[in-house]
């Protein structure tokens, strides 16, 4: 019985990452996204690693890609450019007078965000996952 039990529990996970792999990060639908890590590199200086919210990222972000927008709890701003193949989606924008890229796996939901300004770059790690 137990190794019933076990087995559809495993057919039911395996199914939910399925779908999750097949359908959820299809550049239509919402996501939810939560910074994990957080890089801060300038010139001559050694690069830091932190939290986001060490280098003013938000802890939480929601991906509007049917208004072309990223959603923070302070600001918003607008994807700019959107390029998508069967691995990843990518994002550009530009905001806080620093041109940004956020890169994302399609099949892991995990992300790398990366800022760049003429003095500074900022790189943020994370992971995204469909809005209920």
């Amino acid at each position: 019985m137990k190794i019933l039990l076990c087995l559809a529990v495993t057919v039911v996970l395996f199914g939910a990452v399925t779908a999750f792999a097949d359908e959820a990060i299809d550049g239509k639908n919402p996501l939810i996204c939560a910074t994990i890590e957080a890089i801060d590199c300038s010139p001559g200086e050694k690069c830091e690693k932190g939290l986001p919210e060490d280098i003013g990222a938000p802890q939480f972000l929601r991906i509007d890609f049917a208004n072309k927008k990223i959603v923070g709890p302070k600001r918003t701003t607008e994807i700019r450019m959107m390029e998508r193949n069967d691995e990843q989606i990518t994002l550009q924008g530009y905001e806080l007078d620093m041109g940004w890229t956020l890169s994302l796996d399609r099949s892991t939901g995990k992300m790398a965000i990366t800022l760049a300004g003429s003095d500074v770059a900022f790189v943020v790690f994370g992971a995204c996952t469909p809005l209920p």
